[in-house]
């Protein structure tokens, strides 16, 4: 049925009985679907759950979650990058499962060739954080206790080359001081540990610090986020801010046409002035720091390398 009716529409517009705008195709004109390779209630699924009750508006169509936790992100990924190019599926994850993992495990996909950035919709910074009860008042005086004691302190950490190991790694190199690494099963149970004294210090984003019997000595990134806590780029690290920060990030499969990119391009850049986003984007506890896919597709090559070189100086 639908070949005899693209037949009668191709006659039609050689007699030119339908004009060009009613046989072009609009995109889009079905629903997209938007891949996480994370689990659910998550700062990710959280985040998509916000974008994703806007989104619609924008584009016309509805754009739907569909988890697929596994293997570290490469079941979900996996499945975005074999997906058709023609931007009806996107992937929405983060810089560490993007561009540092192939340099730790082998992918079946390539991230750079299989993948094109469409926007970074956000950021989130990690914050160093010990005990209320810990001796450390400050980062400088957790620093020089590790530098005078090689491998006594333990520092615990969500999972191996995961949003907290990656700057906790890249600090205490830049910063030459020697600590135990300790992986637990995701941000909760280390939080768990630190509390029990189980480890000396870890990291966690912001929103699930409040009520926490923590302390924050420092922030990772460049944007002053807790009175009074440093960040790494003010105590000049700025390395360990580039490389540290996670990274929200939507990408969409490589070789999708230019003009749908462009749209889903656009599409976020006005979901980011959308008062109704902003606003429940706020209720979460998160930025709003978008970047354009194209600035963003920079900054994935130059990641890339750097992450390369952390994971090589840890010996691969």
């Amino acid at each position: 049925m639908g070949t005899i009716r693209h037949t009668i529409l191709a006659i039609a517009a050689a007699l030119g009985v339908v004009s060009a705008p009613a046989i072009a195709e609009t995109y889009p004109d079905r629903p997209i679907t938007m891949i996480i390779p994370l689990g659910a209630g998550g700062s990710h699924d959280l985040n998509a759950r916000v974008m994703t009750s806007v989104l619609p508006q924008i584009l016309g169509q509805p754009v739907v979650v569909q988890l697929m936790p596994g293997a570290g992100g490469q079941i979900g990924t996996a499945a975005a990058a074999s997906a058709p190019a023609d931007g009806y599926t996107l992937l929405f994850t983060h810089n560490f499962i993007d561009e540092l993992q192939q340099f730790v495990t082998t992918l079946p996909y390539s991230p750079n060739d299989d993948f094109v950035a469409v926007s970074r919709t956000n950021t989130a910074q990690p914050v160093l954080v010990v005990r209320n009860d810990s001796p450390f008042q400050t980062f400088d005086e957790l620093i020089a206790y590790a530098q005078e004691n090689p491998g006594q302190l333990r520092f615990g950490h969500s999972g191996n080359w995961g949003a907290f190991m990656v700057p906790g790694l890249a600090l205490m190199q830049a910063a030459e001081a020697d600590v135990t690494l300790i992986p637990y099963q995701g941000g909760g149970p280390v939080i768990q540990a630190l509390l029990a004294g189980d480890v000396d210090f870890t990291f966690a984003f912001a929103s699930v610090l409040a009520g926490q019997d923590l302390r924050p000595l420092l922030v990772v990134g460049d944007q002053p986020m807790l009175d009074g806590v440093p960040t790494t780029t003010e105590l000049g690290y700025d390395q360990v801010s580039e490389i540290g920060v996670m990274n929200r990030v939507v990408l969409a499969p490589a070789g999708i046409p230019e003009d749908r990119l462009a749209i889903l391009r656009d599409a976020f850049e006005q979901l980011n002035e959308d008062r109704t986003y902003l606003r429940l984007l706020d209720r979460l506890g998160e930025n709003s720091d978008m970047m354009g896919g194209a600035e963003y597709n920079e900054v994935r090559l130059r990641q890339a390398e750097q992450y390369r070189a952390l994971v090589e100086s840890f010996g691969g």
